[in-house]
Order: structure tokens, then C-alpha cells, then sequence
């Protein structure tokens, strides 16, 4: 059977949720999959990202992550979403990314992807789980097929217990708080699995 196609979507403001698909990425490839790493469009200008050391260093970190298509939907089986929480919703340059695919979802394209969400914050609770779900929400519409870690491994206790997907929070320092790699590689692996079920019942 062909290999499983996954698409590690992230928007990153401050490198954490770069980070994040980064892990994603490892985890995925750990269990043979195909995995393409895309970053979506800047909306924000460039006026407001000089005036911010730490974007202005992200922006320069992620120069060569290509900007995510609606070919890289299509041609994905899977798809990881990453992003910070925006007052308890996703930020506007995700949300823009999924607004322009109505052709894709138009044509059944986006039917049947396995999807999956992961998120950051800088308070415990700072919108993390609603931001997930406002994601989710979309994937609902694309008739995709949502695949949450749930308590599927210990390791989602240790970073937090986030069954809707893994997520973390991120000190006044700009690091992490919570240790949440394995947690990522797992809800990698998990949502690669799912979409090889899809894959070998489709065939």
C-alpha cells in the first residue's frame, strides 16, 4: 500500500507552534509516512513585524517552509493543523487559509481527510480547547474525519491531559512550560493511523 500523505499546516508567531509541527513531523516520518511541513500566508505587515524582535526571528526561522496550497490539501490523506489561540479562536492567517478552499470543498476534495489540531498559549487556560474546536468546527463542514489523541497513551497526561489535541503553554520567557514532544509525536502517529485505515478501506 502507498504510504500515507501528511500535511503539517502551522501558522507560528513566537516559534512554538513551528516547534510543534516540527515534532509532528518526526513522529510522523518515525512510522513511514510522507510528510510535507507548510507554514500559511502572513496577513500581518511588515511594519508591525519589524517592531517585534521575537516575530521578526520566527518570520526569518521559517523562510524556507513553503507556504501551504490548496494543492497540498488535496494531495494530503492527512492533514496537522498548528496554531496559537487567538481570544479563544484560531488567528486570522489560518483562518484565512481555510476560507480560500470553497473550491476544493466544493468539488468533494476535502471529504475524508483525517485531521487533527494542536495549540498554544500563555496561560493554562487561555483559550487553548475552544481554539480546537474552532477548528474542528471547519473540518466538520469539509466533512473530514477528526482524530483526537484522546487518553489514547500516558504520554497525554504528562503534557497536560488535552484529549482535543495536544497543546501547550508558553512562559513570559518564550519557552515552553509543559514537556509535550511525546504528546505530539504520538498525535502524529495517531492521525497518520487513522489514515491508513481510511486509506486501505477506500481502496
Amino acid at each position: 500500500m502507498s504510504k500515507v500523505k501528511l500535511a503539517v499546516i502551522f501558522y507560528s508567531m513566537g516559534g512554538t507552534n513551528y516547534q510543534l509541527a516540527r515534532w509532528a513531523e518526526e513522529g510522523a516520518n518515525e512510522i513511514g509516512a510522507l510528510v510535507k511541513v507548510l507554514k500559511v500566508q502572513e496577513l500581518a505587515p511588515d511594519s508591525v513585524i519589524e517592531g517585534n524582535d521575537i516575530w521578526k526571528a520566527t518570520v526569518e526561522a521559517t523562510k524556507n517552509v513553503p507556504v501551504a496550497t490548496s494543492a497540498d490539501i488535496e494531495w494530503a490523506d492527512a492533514i496537522i493543523f498548528s496554531v496559537p489561540t487567538r481570544f479563544g479562536n484560531m488567528p486570522s492567517q489560518m483562518k484565512q487559509f481555510l476560507d480560500i478552499q470553497g473550491g476544493l470543498w466544493a468539488s468533494g476534495k476535502t471529504i475524508n481527510k483525517v485531521v487533527s489540531a494542536m495549540t498554544s498559549a500563555q496561560n493554562p487556560h487561555g483559550g487553548q480547547e475552544a481554539t480546537i474546536l474552532s477548528l474542528y468546527t471547519s473540518m466538520m463542514h469539509w466533512g473530514a474525519i477528526i482524530a483526537t489523541p484522546g487518553y489514547t497513551d500516558p504520554v497525554i497526561f504528562g503534557a497536560g491531559g488535552n484529549p482535543y489535541g495536544t497543546s501547550v503553554t508558553v512562559g513570559q520567557d518564550g519557552k515552553m512550560i509543559e514537556d509535550v514532544q511525546a504528546a505530539v509525536k504520538h498525535q502524529a502517529k495517531r492521525t497518520v493511523t487513522v489514515a491508513e485505515w481510511v486509506k486501505n478501506a477506500n481502496q
